[in-house]
């Protein structure tokens, strides 16, 4: 079972980012920089595929590499994850295991400021707790991948209009065609410290993005999950600012501005 590395970076050079990240598979990279170029490396035994492109944005770039994914296990990464060694072994191993997932979503170690998930069980994912999981967690099959025809969104994410949340849109719409997802309580990196390129703090447009997120994975239920969200992680997310403010910044987003609509 090959495992593939799918990878959105940005200006980096490529045997200092595969000796930082510890890849130990296959991989495509996808380097969002000012020129446009293509590299075929062979780095331990492994071959990488670097590719440089001078558009921007995590979701366009991760498309990108889905475009060129060639391993029967696609596990999607970003530029400040540390790999454990013999993470593609754990990998392969869970998919042995579970032959009914088309995804399994693994540990990724965060510092807590910035932790949204942690797993501690073997289940399956439902359209309820899908907003949590990072796209760096996701390792999914190919065939299933594009069998499903589904991509990620240009409207979220790093370099996109709202901040954050392609991530979640795409497990949604991947489950909402009746592929499974299930998570594993299996280490396989961990985030180094950063500083996030869209991450501002819990401001106006932090929750109004968050909002906007909310209508397309809730629908009717955006408002009552939005109120879930903000009791969940209060004492994060409501430091600076108080409850009842940031409900009302997440219920504007909900409202929307009328040039868009829920998909489904």
């Amino acid at each position: 079972m090959r495992i593939q590395v799918l990878a959105s970076v940005m200006n980096e050079e490529p045997m200092a980012l595969l000796e930082r990240m510890g890849i130990q598979s296959d991989a495509v990279i996808i380097n969002q920089c000012g020129r446009l170029g293509l590299e075929e490396i062979s780095y331990k035994g492994h071959r990488v595929l670097f590719c440089s492109f001078p558009d921007r944005g995590v979701g366009r770039s991760r498309n990108e590499a889905i475009l060129r994914a060639e391993g029967d296990i696609c596990l999607f990464s970003d530029a400040d994850i540390v790999y454990e060694p013999g993470y593609a072994e754990k990998i392969a191993a869970e998919f042995e295991r579970n032959q009914q997932a088309d995804m399994i979503l693994f540990q990724i170690d965060v510092e807590e400021a910035r932790r949204t998930y942690h797993i501690t069980e073997r289940r399956r994912v439902r359209w309820y707790n899908c907003g949590r999981y990072g796209a760096v967690s996701f390792a999914v099959r190919k065939e299933s991948l594009l069998n499903s025809g589904v991509t990620f969104s240009l409207l979220f994410g790093g370099g996109a209009k709202y901040g954050s949340g392609e991530d979640s849109l795409f497990l949604k719409e991947f489950m909402g065609k009746g592929y499974r997802v299930y998570t594993a309580p299996v280490t396989i990196g961990r985030e180094s410290a950063g500083d996030s390129t869209w991450f501002a703090g819990y401001d106006e447009k932090f929750f109004r993005d968050k909002g906007v997120l909310y209508r397309y994975l809730y629908g009717k239920l955006a408002r009552p999950m939005a109120v879930r969200f903000l009791l969940a992680h209060r004492d994060k997310l409501c430091a600076q600012m108080p409850l009842g403010q940031a409900y009302r910044y997440m219920a504007e987003g909900v409202k929307g501005d009328g040039k868009f609509r829920r998909r489904g």
